[in-house]
């Protein structure tokens, strides 16, 4: 089979305004970009918006393993199945960061038969909206610093005669702002700002600091969970900077800041136009990752495609207890729209991973066993699946199960795993499809497709686990025991103080966003299956105001990624023609 890559380059593809055309986008809404992608203006929804909207389908999976399970395949594949069966669709998906293009994971465009396209497009740059995003974030840095370093200088009595400017006495001490970048770096995890000559203080006050990925940045989550421009200028200058010697916040309406970097951010609001390579419409926009942030593209985007669509498809970052959970309990609530189904995406070789039968450890060789029939590990891996079925049919929404089918499954073991979710007990619908979206596109994924639209059939009863009323560690409970199943959750000294300090503040009506790691349903990456009886450590509580969450970290989640040995960079480059090569 021919590589992702050269699969999308021989497609012919559509000029990008038929394709809005085709999806009811008008070109006064439109800002083309190129021939194949343009930006999509959030105005549009004031010209839709007596239209009734579809059904809203998010695709998710089981804990995600070393081999991939296709999450974004088969939210492409789909997309083009419903457009098989003659459904009007849109897909929305999140724009691929840097980090992992050059890390571990790769691109994130789908692939095979399932793409979106240009892929190269997509996964190196796009339109620029997560570097417009690290722009504004690292404005911020600086601003914050400088303004230390002014008022500092000249004495805050000084500062404010000469200036005009009320002093905003930062405490050096409580800068919780960290600068950002779109690249796994390890060394930027922990800097030193600020260092001077000996006898010079030009370059600012030395302090502590640190890089996470721009992924990570509540700019990055504000973006995605905001409704319009006026809305994310609302939640930038809320965004808490640093706080005072008193104690008392400083955001970036205090620092006169937010201004500008909406400015920096007011084409980023709009989501970015693109094609899969059966010609379906999709939206890109946001790239938050679901480990260290609520994990889904964003809201502006749904709302437009639902308008436009009978179907939207899109997707939450890494399994049910990560992107889905956040979705429907950050995402939904800030929308007021929740999903009319879930997708659960399953591999065979994913579920003999998930079943502790294998001893699979990152940067080492997959065991030859785990692509061939082995009928006990499936079995033992399927409680994982039954897991994240539970997890999703907990929230109200019929649910469907893709199986991702690769060319070692034997009909076998994909008929009696189809069986084993037949014949479990479920709490609210449950139907399970065979997908071969990777290798036939949307001929591939038409029993999926069909399933789906029967699972819109049935209502849903969606209810979020957590209602933005309840207290903090209310919230914080009903993710960890009733979303993940654990006994407890423990907090850290540090994080009981800062959370008696936001209760303090009125911080107790914001929703929470748990970061921990994706490979385990626990905070435990080594620990697979369903497991019980486990305790959700949380060691540091961080206020994201501006998005309306407070971000809770998790065991050893790093908000910061490193390159791994072999990173995938060392596959790009270009050749004769400066064709880009070596991208999957």
């Amino acid at each position: 089979m021919k590589s992702d890559i050269q699969i999308c380059r021989d497609t012919a593809l559509t000029p990008i305004d038929q394709i809005a055309q085709m999806a009811g986008i008008e070109p006064q809404d439109l800002t083309p970009q190129g021939t194949l992608k343009a930006k999509v203006k959030p105005s549009i929804l004031k010209r839709l918006a007596d239209k009734p909207e579809g059904k809203l389908v998010l695709v998710t999976a089981i804990t995600p393993t070393p081999l991939g399970e296709g999450k974004t395949v088969t939210t492409i594949g789909l997309s083009q199945g419903l457009a098989k069966i003659n459904k009007r669709v849109i897909a929305c998906i999140r724009q691929p960061s840097m980090g992992p293009v050059f890390g571990v994971k790769g691109g994130a465009a789908g692939g095979g038969y399932s793409q979106v396209a240009p892929m190269e497009k997509l996964n190196l740059h796009l339109t620029g909206d997560i570097h417009a995003v690290t722009a504004a974030h690292n404005l911020a840095a600086a601003a914050i610093d400088a303004r230390l370093y002014h008022e500092e200088r000249h004495g805050y009595e000084a500062f404010s005669e000469k200036t005009g400017l009320s002093a905003l006495r930062i405490d050096i001490e409580n800068i919780v702002w960290k600068r950002v970048m779109d690249h796994n770096d390890r060394a930027l995890r922990m800097i030193t700002v600020g260092k001077n000559e000996a006898g010079k203080t030009i370059n600012g006050l030395e302090r502590d600091d640190g890089f996470e990925i721009s992924a990570a940045s509540e700019i990055m989550a504000i973006l995605a969970l905001s409704k319009d421009l006026a809305d994310m200028r609302q939640r930038i200058g809320r965004v808490v900077l640093a706080y005072n010697i008193d104690g008392n916040p400083i955001t970036a309406e205090d620092l006169q800041v937010a201004g500008a970097m909406t400015v920096t951010m007011c084409e980023a609001i709009e989501p970015t136009l693109m094609q899969t390579l059966e010609g379906v419409p999709t939206l890109i926009h946001a790239g938050p990752f679901a480990n260290i942030a609520h994990g889904n593209s964003s809201i502006i985007a749904d709302r437009i495609a639902l308008k436009l669509s009978e179907f939207t498809v899109t997707e939450g970052g890494f399994g049910s207890d990560m992107g889905f959970e956040k979705a429907c309990n950050i995402k939904a609530q800030q929308a007021n729209r929740g999903p009319d189904c879930a997708v659960v995406v399953a591999t065979l070789r994913g579920l003999k991973a998930n079943s502790g039968l294998y001893d699979l450890r990152p940067g080492q060789a997959l065991p030859d066993a785990i692509f061939s029939p082995d009928e006990k590990a499936l079995i033992a891996g399927f409680d994982n699946l039954k897991w994240h079925i539970r997890n999703a049919a907990q929230y109200g929404l019929p649910v469907v199960v893709a199986v991702n089918r690769f060319p070692q499954d034997t009909d076998a073991e994909l008929e009696l795993l189809k069986t084993m979710v037949t014949d479990t007990d479920f709490s609210t619908y449950v139907d399970v499809a065979i997908s071969e979206a990777f290798g036939r596109g949307g001929e591939g994924a038409t029993e999926l497709a069909q399933a789906v639209v029967k699972a819109c059939e049935t209502p849903a009863n969606f209810k979020p686990l957590y209602s933005l009323s309840q207290t903090l560690e209310e919230k914080l409970m009903a993710v960890a025991e009733v979303g993940y199943g654990a006994r407890s959750v423990e907090l850290s000294a540090c994080a009981k103080e800062q959370l008696a300090a936001l209760k303090k503040q009125g911080h107790d009506n914001l929703a929470v966003c748990l970061a921990k790691t994706p490979l385990s349903i626990t905070t435990d990456p080594s620990v697979k299956g369903a497991p019980t009886d486990f305790v959700v450590p949380v060691r540091e509580l961080k206020l994201c105001a501006g998005a309306g969450f407070v971000y809770a970290l998790c065991g050893n989640v790093m908000t910061m990624p490193g390159l791994p040995e072999k990173p995938a960079y060392m596959n790009l480059d270009i050749d004769a023609d400066g064709n880009i090569i070596g991208l999957s």
